[in-house]
C-alpha cells in the first residue's frame, strides 16, 4: 500500500506550499481538504442564505467541516489501497485529539498501522506575526474572518501534537519560518522516505 502523510497546521504556516513542493518532487497524489471541499462548500453555504466564503464560523462548521473532512480522507485512502502515496492537508484539530481515528480511517480499506507508512508533519511559524503576514499576503476572501478576529483566531496557532498511536519517529514538527529552501525540502524528503517502525498493539 502507499503511504500516508499528513501536513498539519495552521492557516498560514505553509503546510499546501510545502506539501505541493514535495508532492512535485516526488510525484506523490496530493489531497488538500481546502480545494476538494470548495465547491460543495459554497454551494451548500449559498443555499442555506450564507455566506459562501465563510470558513469559520459555528454555521459553516455544522454544515461543511465533516464533509470536508470525509471527501479528503476517501480520496486518499482509495490512492492509497492502489499503492500510491497520498500527501494530505488540513487542520485535523478534531482528529488529532482522538486516538482510535487514524485506525479507523485505515480499516475503510482493510489496512492498519503496520500495514500503512503514516508519517504527521506540524508545520508552524516561530511567531504569531509571521502568520498573519503570510494571511495577508495571500489575500483569499476565506481569510477575512480571520485577520478581523485576529485575537480569536490566534489562539488555534498554539503548538499542537498529536495521539495517535504513532512512533516519535513517524512525527516532524518543521519549523517554516523563512525561505522553503531545496535544503529544507531535501531533509522532509528524506525524513519521509524513512522507513520508520510502525506501531503494533
Amino acid at each position: 500500500m502507499g503511504r500516508l502523510v499528513f501536513f498539519l497546521g495552521g492557516a498560514g504556516a505553509g503546510k499546501t506550499t510545502l506539501a505541493k513542493a514535495l508532492a512535485k518532487r516526488s510525484h506523490a497524489a496530493l489531497f488538500d481538504m481546502d480545494t476538494l471541499l470548495r465547491p460543495a462548500a459554497e454551494a451548500i453555504m449559498t443555499l442555506s442564505g450564507l455566506d459562501p466564503n465563510d470558513r469559520d464560523s459555528p454555521l459553516y462548521k455544522t454544515r461543511c467541516r465533516d464533509l470536508g473532512y470525509r471527501l479528503t480522507m476517501d480520496a486518499a485512502l482509495e490512492n492509497i489501497a492502489l499503492g500510491t502515496d497520498a500527501y494530505v492537508i488540513g487542520p485535523f484539530t478534531r482528529e488529532t485529539e482522538e486516538p482510535e481515528w487514524l485506525g479507523g480511517e485505515l480499516a475503510r480499506i482493510g489496512a492498519d498501522l503496520s500495514t500503512v507508512d503514516v508519517k504527521v508533519i506540524f508545520v508552524s511559524l516561530q511567531e504569531d506575526s509571521h502568520y498573519r503576514e503570510r494571511i495577508v499576503q495571500r489575500g483569499s476572501a476565506l481569510d477575512a474572518w480571520k485577520l478581523d478576529n485576529w485575537a480569536v483566531f490566534s489562539r488555534s496557532l498554539a503548538a499542537r501534537s498529536s495521539k495517535w498511536p504513532l512512533p516519535d519517529s513517524s512525527v516532524l514538527y518543521f519549523d517554516n519560518t523563512g525561505e522553503l529552501t531545496t535544503d529544507k525540502l531535501s531533509m522532509v524528503e528524506d525524513w519521509i522516505g524513512h522507513e520508520a517502525h510502525n506501531y503494533r498493539s
